[in-house]
């Protein structure tokens, strides 16, 4: 059942985007769906900083769906870039796929072992399940299909038309000072460098190769790379003369029936904007400097193909706890899949809706994903009961589905720091997994793991991919007996308190209020005691049974809740490796 929606009460920054991007597609062509869209280009591991490409218009989209209009979220898969180089850390990859830099990247075999024929769809198609479990629907064009097959013919004779005019737009900027590198999370094709320098590489220190300028780049018809040079072009029969000076092959082709090629980024960017009537285009903060395939773009799309830039944000880069900035062409970033393992895809969508594209942030793959979920349990009670402000309803509301209706969720969302402190201790085990599960609230105990999944399945891959061995919690086997005898009579009165209290304490609530207790009661004040009728020495105290526990249970000074690792290890063998 669709969500209903609540734009108008809201003053989110999807809401405001609705409101600009339905008004401007109005404007612009009354009556049609409104065109939002997105590009990805599959030149290795498409990571979760690429993701805010499609989170973004996505959000804007579906809000404008709500809403009751029709609306296209385009994805075009930049798969007729060329393989710029070799990423680091792929598997099934080594130093032999260098021979195919300059091919397109669907003319890259796919990684050994890979099922799918080509490299651009080996990525794509991880990026395209992890979009269809986020629930983001959109229609994804393939630019190899639309180049090969001549679809964009007329667009590319008209820029090599008009030739002249885009050389001097780009002519701007070519004596501008080049601006400091900026890092990018969106790969550049490198024909977009060669669009401010001239043509490949017959460009000459001023910008111009020694036949002129020329924004169209084919793709040699013998070795198939792009390392090509336009010698000459007839505008009245459409002859194009090229040579490739990886292999020395020449040939004159007609462009008017030729689809090898095509053209460079800063011009086939606003060819496209043009051609699909894109109206929302968000786009990375690398793409704000002067000069930039954005800037340019914005002046080629109106005075060479006579249609209008896309309004929408720059955004900004999203990172990783513990990591550095992301980019594709280093091995080992995280993709959306990586994250999808890890945690549900509501959190994934919350983390995008709930921070404005101009605003950075990070994903935890640490030890922070705990809080992560902490809050977003606490504002789902919020939500219940009605206490949230409106801009987190309606990033929750973002987060849990889209118009089409809810996404999938776990039934019983048990915390997922307790479920990731049971999946460790129990290393997987169902039986014993349900078992301590069961008891955490004996009024209302789990009689299934389903109705804690997916994100059992979630906080059990965390602890199994991200949390380091020697991190790992193993209960010991038999009871440090040295370690007991040597307890002076305050340490065995704690333990001998802990004890008696277990079996009228065995829950998870119940052994929070215990373990916590003891320490109080040993200081002569009420278990039931708050911080503030407390000496701050009582924390003290508190911190030092809790080491011994740890000692006693798992050998170390830390480890998960105790009351959740004394549930998990079970009554009984809590009170062998206590001594008693």
């Amino acid at each position: 059942m669709p969500i209903v929606a609540q734009s108008t009460e809201t003053t989110d920054w999807v809401s405001r985007y609705a409101d600009e991007v339905i008004e401007e597609s109005e404007r612009r062509a009354p009556g049609k769906p409104v065109v939002v869209a997105s590009g990805l280009s599959p030149s290795g591991p498409i990571h979760l900083g690429n993701l805010r490409e499609v989170m973004t218009p996505h959000l804007v989209a579906d809000e404008i769906r709500r809403r009751g209009h029709e609306v296209r979220h385009l994805i075009s898969w930049d798969d007729y870039d060329r393989y710029r180089k070799v990423p680091n850390g792929v598997v099934g990859v080594d130093d032999s796929w260098a021979e195919h830099i300059g091919r397109p990247l669907t003319a890259v075999p796919a990684p050994k072992g890979s099922p799918y024929a080509s490299w651009a769809e080996h990525f794509k198609a991880a990026m395209v399940e992890a979009l269809g479990e986020l629930g983001v629907e959109f229609d994804g064009i393939s630019q190899t299909e639309q180049y090969t097959t001549g679809t964009y013919r007329e667009q590319i004779l008209h820029a090599m038309k008009h030739r002249g005019d885009i050389d001097a737009i780009l002519d701007q900027y070519r004596t501008k000072k080049a601006p400091a590198k900026k890092q990018s999370q969106k790969p550049v094709d490198e024909a977009e460098l060669e669009a401010a320098e001239g043509s490949g590489a017959a460009a000459d220190d001023d910008g111009t190769g020694s036949a002129g300028y020329f924004p169209y780049k084919p793709y040699c018809g013998d070795c198939g790379k792009d390392l090509t040079t336009v010698t000459a072009y007839d505008d009245d029969t459409t002859e194009l003369t090229y040579t490739c000076t990886a292999c020395d092959f020449s040939e004159t082709v007609r462009l008017s029936e030729f689809n090898r090629g095509k053209l460079v980024w800063k011009v086939d960017w606003p060819m496209r904007w043009a051609y699909e009537g894109v109206v929302f285009e968000p786009s990375g903060v690398d793409h704000s400097s002067p000069g930039s395939s954005f800037q340019v773009g914005g002046q080629i799309v109106g005075s060479i193909f006579g249609g209008k830039q896309p309004i929408g944000p720059m955004y900004a880069f999203v990172g990783i706890s513990g990591m550095a900035k992301m980019s594709s062409s280093k091995g080992g970033v995280p993709t959306p899949g990586d994250a999808l393992k890890i945690m549900e895809p509501q959190i994934l969508r919350w983390l995008y809706a709930r921070r404005r594209p101009n605003q950075s942030f990070k994903i935890a793959f640490d030890q922070e994903i705990q809080r992560l979920y902490d809050e977003w349990d606490k504002l789902e009670g919020k939500v219940a009961d009605a206490s949230a402000l409106p801009a987190d309803v309606a990033a929750h509301s973002r987060a849990v589905g889209t118009a089409a209706g809810e996404l999938p969720k776990t039934p019983r969302p048990m915390a997922y720091r307790t479920l990731a402190s049971v999946a460790d201790i129990t290393a997987g085990a169902e039986d014993q997994t349900l078992r301590i599960l069961s008891e955490l609230d004996p009024a209302d105990p789990l009689s299934s793991l389903d109705e804690v999944r997916p994100r059992l399945d979630r906080a059990e891959a965390w602890i199994n991919t991200q949390v380091p061995a020697d991190q790992r919690t193993v209960v010991r086997k038999e009871a440090d007996t040295e370690l007991i005898k040597s307890l002076d009579d305050q340490g065995r009165a704690s333990l001998r308190l802990l004890l008696d209290g277990l079996d009228s304490h065995w829950s998870l609530d119940g052994l929070t209020h215990l373990v916590y207790g003891v320490p109080k009661v040993q200081a002569g004040f009420s278990a039931d005691a708050t911080p503030k009728e407390l000496p701050a020495e009582i924390k003290v105290a508190q911190r030092t049974f809790f080491a011994l526990l740890y000692h006693l249970l798992v050998g170390r000074d830390t480890g998960p809740r105790l009351p959740t690792l004394l549930l998990a290890v079970g009554q009984e063998r809590v009170r062998k490796l206590l001594g008693e």
